[in-house]
């Protein structure tokens, strides 16, 4: 079941992003049962033991999934990739564009490959991988 505060969220979108954030949100809940979501710098965002996994936001390009390990899963549909850590992303600008077989694949990549992002301020910005 959707965390209450992302379901606001999803709610507040415009109805094509409200209906992707819900399969992405829907999606998530299904393939992470053990991890704790919430609005995380105003955005939905899931954790595995304090340790951000994926999230969403809406940018100007669509709807983006990011998953904040996602450069080390070695997929080539996650080919938006952030320049300081080791985040990846797809956008999405329909329902039909979502496989969520994809995301579903990911998310199981997620648990066996983190980095550290929960200690990044301690490590003063470094990564460390956890898994």
């Amino acid at each position: 079941m959707t965390n209450p505060e992302i379901q606001a969220y999803n709610d507040g979108q415009e109805t094509l992003d409200r209906e992707i954030c819900n399969v992405l949100a829907i999606t998530i809940d299904n393939g992470l049962p053990e991890s704790e979501s919430k609005i995380w710098h105003g955005h939905p965002v899931w954790f595995l033991d304090d340790n951000p996994i994926v999230g969403y936001s809406k940018q100007k390009k669509g709807l983006r999934l990011m998953f904040w390990s996602g450069a080390s899963f070695e997929e080539a549909k996650l080919d938006v990739r952030g320049e300081k850590f080791k985040d990846a992303s797809i956008f999405y600008t329909s329902v039909d564009e979502i496989q969520t077989e994809d995301i579903v694949r990911w998310l199981e990549k997620s648990k066996e490959i983190q980095w550290d992002y929960k200690n990044i301020v301690k490590r003063k910005g470094q990564l460390e991988r956890l898994k």
